[in-house]
C-alpha cells in the first residue's frame, strides 16, 4: 500500500506532511506556514521515549552479545554441538510467533501491555537457560527467550512509525543501533570472563536483573503513546495461530535438514506445507515471489538476516574451533561487527534524504556478501586472524548500511493505523531468515563433526551459502520502491 492513501486526519499534526511524504518548510528549519520543525529524537517531547526505547535495546543487545560469545563453552559443557544451531534457530522461532502477537496487540491496544508480557516472558527464558541440566532445556529455554523478545522489534517498529515524523525515522534507527556500541564493546569480553571464571549459567542468569530495570521507565513512557485511533488488523487469534504453524512448520523442516535421513526428508516436507499457506497470509502479497514493491523490500530483509546471522552464529565457534584461539578471542570479532554496524547505521541516516533507500540496502547486501567471503579465510591456517575479523567488519558496515533502510522504507509505504503489522511481516521475514539461515548452517556444522570429527567441512559450507544469499539480496532489492526519505533537519542528534 503506497503512503499516497494514507489518511492525514488519522496523524498527529506534527506527523502531518505533504503527498511525498515530507513536511513542508522553509530555510529555517520551520513549516513554509510557520509550523516548527519535527522534534529530533531527543527534544523533549520525545526525549523520554527515545531513553526507554534504547534502554531496552541495550539490553536485548547486551544478552545477544553474550550469549553467542559463550555458546561455544555451553556447546561443550553440555555436550550439544549436534544442537549448537538450534540454540539460535530455536531463539528466533519464539521470536517469528512473539512479534507477531506483539505487532498486532500493539495496533490494538497500544505498546505498554504487549511489551510488558513480553518481558515477562524474556526473563523467564533466561532463568530456564541458566538452570539447564542439557541441551534441549537450554534450546527450550531460547525459544522462551525468544517468544517474550519478540515484542521488543515489533514495539519498536511500530512506536518508531507513530511517534516520530517521517524524516527523523533514520535517524532514530541510527540511535537504536548505537544502543549497540556499548554491549559490543564489553558485552562480549565481559561474558568471556564471567564464563571462564564463574561459569556461563551466570551470564543467563545475571541478564534477569536487568531486565525489570531497563523494562520499567520503558514501558512508562510507551504509556504516553497512544494506540491508533483507526484499528485495521486481523483478529489476534488467527494470526497467532498462523505463526504457530510457520514457527512450527520451519522447525520441522530445521529437524529434518538435522536428521539427514528418509524420515527426515518427510518432515521437512511437512513443515513446508504446514507453513507455506499462513506465511503467504503474514507477509506482504507477493513476498515469497519478491513482488516489485514493498514485498520485494520484506523478502530482501529475510534474505540479509539470513546471510548475516547464517554466518554471526558460527565466528565465535570458527575462531575457537577450527583456529583453536580462546573465548575471548572470538570475543574481538563480536565486538568488531558491532560496532561498524553502528557506522554504517549512522552513516545510512546521514544519505538518507539524498540517497535512494534501495541503493543504501543493496550496498549493504553487497557488503556482506563480500565481508562474509573474506571471513571465510579463518579456515586457511596461513592467514592471520586479524584479515577474517577485518573482513567480518566489513560485514557489520554493510549490515548497518541495509538494515534499517527496510524498515524505514516499508513504514513510509504504508498507512499508520497499520505500521504494527507492517512491523511484524518486517520482523516475521527477519526472524524467519534468521532461523533458516542458523539452522541450515547448524545442520552443516553437526553433519561435518560427525562424519570427520571437526566442523570444519560444515563453516566452509555455511560461509558458501551465506555468501550466495546475499548476493541474491542485492537482486531482489533493485525491486523495491525507489524513494528517497525526506531529509531531517539540521538538527544535532543528541543533547
Amino acid at each position: 500500500m503506497s503512503a499516497s492513501n494514507r489518511s492525514p486526519e488519522n496523524e498527529p499534526p506534527e506527523h502531518r506532511s505533504t503527498e511525498h511524504g515530507s513536511t513542508e518548510r522553509g530555510p529555517s528549519g520551520r513549516g513554509s506556514r510557520g509550523q516548527t520543525a519535527d522534534p529530533t529524537p531527543w527534544d523533549p517531547r520525545l526525549r523520554a521515549l527515545t531513553l526507554g526505547l534504547v534502554s531496552t535495546v541495550t539490553l536485548i543487545a547486551f544478552e545477544a552479545m553474550a550469549v553467542i560469545t559463550v555458546l561455544p563453552k555451553v556447546a561443550e559443557d553440555l555436550s550439544g554441538l549436534s544442537l549448537y544451531g538450534w540454540t539460535t534457530s530455536g531463539f528466533f522461532l519464539g521470536l517469528l510467533v512473539g512479534v507477531v502477537i506483539a505487532g498486532a496487540e500493539s495496533d490494538r491496544v497500544g505498546a505498554a501491555r504487549p511489551l510488558t508480557a513480553g518481558l515477562v516472558l524474556f526473563g523467564a527464558g533466561l532463568a530456564v537457560a541458566a538452570l539447564a541440566p542439557n541441551m534441549w532445556i537450554l534450546v527450550a529455554g531460547r525459544v522462551l527467550q525468544g517468544l517474550g523478545g519478540g515484542a521488543v522489534p515489533a514495539i519498536l517498529y511500530a512506536t518508531i512509525g507513530r511517534a516520530y515524523p517521517e524524516p527523523q525515522r533514520p535517524r532514530m534507527f541510527a540511535v537504536t543501533a548505537t544502543a549497540w556500541v556499548l554491549p559490543g564493546l564489553i558485552g562480549p569480553a565481559t561474558a568471556a570472563l564471567v564464563a571462564e571464571h564463574a561459569g556461563w549459567r551466570w551470564v543467563f542468569g545475571g541478564l534477569i536483573p536487568l531486565v525489570a530495570v531497563a523494562g520499567t521507565g520503558t514501558v512508562r513512557a510507551l504509556r504516553g503513546v497512544p494506540a491508533p485511533t483507526t484499528v485495521d488488523v486481523a483478529p489476534t487469534a488467527p494470526r497467532l495461530i498462523a505463526a504457530l504453524r510457520v514457527s512450527v512448520g520451519a522447525g520441522l523442516v530445521l529437524a529434518g535438514l538435522t536428521g539427514r535421513s528418509a524420515p527426515g526428508l518427510a518432515l521437512i516436507a511437512v513443515g513446508s506445507v504446514l507453513a507455506y499457506q499462513p506465511l503467504r497470509a503474514l507477509l506482504p502479497a507477493g513476498t515469497l515471489r519478491a513482488r516489485p514493491g514493498i514485498a520485494a523490500a520484506v523478502a530482501a530483509r529475510g534474505l540479509l538476516t539470513f546471510a548475516f546471522f547464517g554466518t554471526d552464529t558460527f565466528v565465535p565457534l570458527a575462531i575457537t574451533a577450527a583456529r583453536h584461539e580462546p573465548t575471548i578471542v572470538a570475543s574481538a570479532a563480536v565486538t568488531a561487527v558491532t560496532v561498524t554496524w553502528t557506522t554504517g547505521s549512522w552513516t545510512q541516516a546521514r544519505l538518507a534524504g539524498r540517497v535512494p533507500g534501495r541503493v543504501l540496502i543493496g550496498t549493504g547486501l553487497l557488503a556482506v556478501s563480500a565481508g562474509t567471503a573474506g571471513f571465510a579465510l579463518v579456515l586457511v591456517d596461513a592467514v592471520a586472524l586479524a584479515v577474517p575479523i577485518a573482513c567480518w567488519a566489513v560485514t557489520g558496515l554493510g549490515m548497518g548500511l541495509a538494515y534499517s533502510p527496510i524498515a524505514s522504507l516499508v513504514l513510509a509505504e504504508t498507512p499508520p493505523e497499520r505500521h504494527g503489522t507492517a512491523s511484524s511481516a518486517v520482523t516475521l521475514s527477519d526472524n524467519l531468515g534468521t532461523a533458516l539461515g542458523t539452522g541450515l548452517g547448524g545442520a552443516a556444522v553437526a553433519a561435518s563433526e560427525a562424519a570427520n570429527g571437526t566442523p570444519d567441512l560444515g563453516l566452509a559450507t555455511v560461509f558458501g551459502l551465506t555468501v550466495i544469499v546475499a548476493a541474491l539480496g542485492a537482486l531482489v532489492v533493485r525491486r523495491a520502491p525507489s524513494r528517497i526519505f525526506p531529509a531531517a533537519d539540521s538538527t544535532p542528534a543528541a543533547s
